[in-house]
């Protein structure tokens, strides 16, 4: 087929004008250096350093407390990590870990605060793992890490942080066991003045015996210049100089500064249960109260009914069995599969996967799906427990 087009346009652009444009670039590319073009921009790899996918630790030092032991990790060169990234204040690291066949990851609060990772001397990170913590991973961390072993970590996690634009200028804390690790790393970037702002944190535990990182945490508050304060509550005993009882909306009142503030808590499960119907009286604008999600979300039912989870990931399908009051995540560990997660408590939407038949429960507290995630079909395998036999598709990030 031939096409007919007026001519007239073309004849009147200057012909002298691109050939001189020709000769020009001609002339640039013979000046051009050799090497070849650069295949990642400075931007990239800032990006990459702040937020990497994988990062490659060796422990230096185990320090034993009362009832946990804390853990300070190093870059591992050998293996290609140079330097731990940098993280927000309570923010925490996915740790990987192999457990009998079992492949799994566990969260864990960065309990060290951001200047560890801005050390001239190196970097490290600092967690804290306490012997009663549910669930056979950290069990498993505390009997067999020692000095000198290889650590497989996430990048930093997790929005569980102080934001000068959303929350408050002062900040209660309230924390119940080892959720006193994430208001230790405020504490301290309070202290080095990487944070700028108020924090009291109402600390409570059952006896004075007991309280963790007691003498550490008086410390970075006696160097934080009175910006930093800790209140002991014991439920277990009556001790002068503490408070006595639970962490209630009366003790926040007590300690709370007049006008406006914000809550952040971080605790066992019935610590939340409990606080939510506390903080009610207070009449706190929703966005004013924070609380930290990572971690598992654990049924406490017996395991009656077994059923049969067939999972596809890449057109590969296997089936393995999964209890019904376990989490769909821990029975793919258990079978000795990698899938994606990270937080563990369905915050993060690192596990998305799609729900291709069955049915499952999802406890409402920890459902942090989107509308149209429900629509579709979407859940997330860490607080998602079978109610039938399942079918899953899921979408592995390595």
């Amino acid at each position: 087929m031939k096409y007919s087009y007026d001519r007239a346009p073309i004849r009147k652009i200057p012909l002298s004008g691109f050939l001189s444009m020709v000769s020009v670039r001609n002339k640039r590319i013979a000046a051009a250096p050799d090497s070849p073009p650069v295949s990642e921009y400075n931007a990239n790899r800032l990006a990459k350093s702040l937020h990497p996918e994988a990062q490659y630790a060796k422990i230096a030092r185990v320090d034993e407390h009362r009832d946990a032991r804390s853990f300070t990790l190093v870059p591992d060169e050998a293996r290609g990590t140079k330097s731990l990234a940098f993280f927000r204040a309570s923010q925490y690291v996915s740790v990987g870990l192999n457990i009998g066949g079992a492949v799994l990851s566990k969260p864990y609060t960065i309990r060290s605060g951001p200047g560890s990772a801005l050390g001239e001397d190196g970097t490290s990170y600092v967690l804290t793992i306490k012997r009663t913590e549910p669930g056979y991973a950290s069990k498993w961390i505390l009997e067999n890490w020692k000095e000198g072993d290889a650590v497989e970590l996430s990048g930093p996690l997790g929005d569980f942080y102080y934001d000068r634009i959303r929350d408050a200028k002062t900040v209660v804390a309230l924390a119940g066991g080892s959720g006193i690790t994430p208001f230790f790393s405020m504490a301290e970037a309070i202290a080095d003045g990487i944070e700028d702002f108020e924090l009291t944190i109402l600390y409570g535990s059952r006896t004075a015996e007991g309280i963790l990182l007691r003498e550490e945490l008086d410390a970075v508050a006696a160097r934080s210049g009175g910006r930093v304060k800790v209140v002991h509550v014991l439920s277990d005993e009556e001790r002068e100089g503490y408070e006595h009882g639970f962490l209630t909306a009366e003790l926040v009142r007590k300690y709370a500064p007049e006008g406006d503030y914000s809550v952040f808590m971080c605790g066992p499960q019935a610590m939340y249960d409990y606080e939510e119907r506390e903080l009610q009286k207070l009449s706190l604008p929703r966005r004013r109260i924070r609380r930290e999600l990572s971690g598992d979300c654990i049924m406490s039912e017996p395991a009656k009914v077994k059923y049969k989870l067939t999972l596809d990931i890449h057109g590969y399908r296997r089936t393995i069995d999964c209890l019904a009051n376990e989490s769909l995540e821990w029975a793919i560990e258990r079978a000795g599969i990698k899938a994606p997660t990270h937080c563990r408590s369905g915050e993060c939407g690192w596990c998305h996967s799609r729900l291709v038949s069955g049915e499952v429960y999802v406890p409402a507290e920890v459902d942090g799906r989107r509308v149209a995630d429900k629509k579709f079909g979407w859940i997330h395998p860490c607080v998602s427990y079978p109610l039938s036999d399942i079918t899953l598709e899921v979408f592995p990030t390595a």
